[in-house]
């Protein structure tokens, strides 16, 4: 993606995004992203020499992303957390990416060789079935709703669809089959789907029982907020 003549509409975000939706589609074994570091440290090498090159990990781990940080380098638009993150992308395909520096010489041959270089990220998971890798990364994203600790729950633990009685709040004009991201009560995005019910109607049955939306709406179209063959969690 040229970041000088790319228009923002049609924007993936950065290289390193574009590569993890890349692996998605194609599959991948392992993903490669070459950098300016050797890997990922568990602090910023520019400012601690002392810091330790972190050599292999889960992709997903919520402590890459604090390691990471949220510096660029000094072209472009991607750091090492868009790196992370295309990592935890390319993982939902079971793909395992590699962070190395493209400084060292034959990098990629050395990679192929089984040499250990830089920094590799295994999947945590087995990989999403295609439907929901397409849920998870490929749809803008035309609101939130924000979920009470119970509704995490069932989401974490029971595979259930969302029910409007676990939303506390909705953010955003989006319309129904829209993909919207579901917020727990810490503000972190645990899941996203597509919704059953416009922003209006979403706001009028907010936190009640699926036994009232007809009441309410004067129909139903679903019982579900978000079904659960129409969501993933992240």
């Amino acid at each position: 993606e040229n970041d000088t003549v790319t228009t923002e509409e049609i924007r993936f975000g950065d290289n390193d995004t574009l590569a993890g939706l890349v692996a998605n589609l194609i599959e991948a074994d392992l993903l490669v992203i070459l950098t300016d570091q050797q890997g990922l440290y568990e602090r910023d090498p520019r400012i601690d020499p002392t810091a330790n090159l972190i050599q292999e990990a889960y992709a997903g781990e919520p402590s890459l992303e604090a390691m990471a940080g949220d510096t660029g380098g000094h072209l472009g638009r991607g750091g090492m957390l868009t790196k992370i993150r295309a990592a935890t992308l390319a993982a939902r395909s079971g793909t395992a990416t590699i962070i190395a520096s493209g400084r060292v010489s034959d990098v990629l041959l050395r990679i192929r060789e089984g040499e250990n270089i830089g920094t590799l990220l295994r999947p945590a998971q087995a990989p999403l079935a295609a439907r929901k890798q397409w849920l998870a990364s490929h749809l803008k994203m035309r609101g939130r709703l924000y979920l009470d600790e119970g509704a995490v729950r069932v989401l974490h633990h029971s595979g259930k669809s969302l029910l409007a009685i676990g939303v506390t709040r909705a953010d955003g004009q989006f319309a129904r089959g829209d993909m919207v991201a579901c917020i727990s009560p810490d503000g972190k995005e645990v899941a996203r789907g597509l919704v059953n019910y416009n922003a209006e109607e979403t706001h009028k049955i907010l936190g009640l029982p699926s036994n009232k939306i007809e009441a309410i709406l004067g129909y139903v179209d679903e019982y579900e907020l978000i079904h659960r063959d129409n969501l993933v969690l992240v």
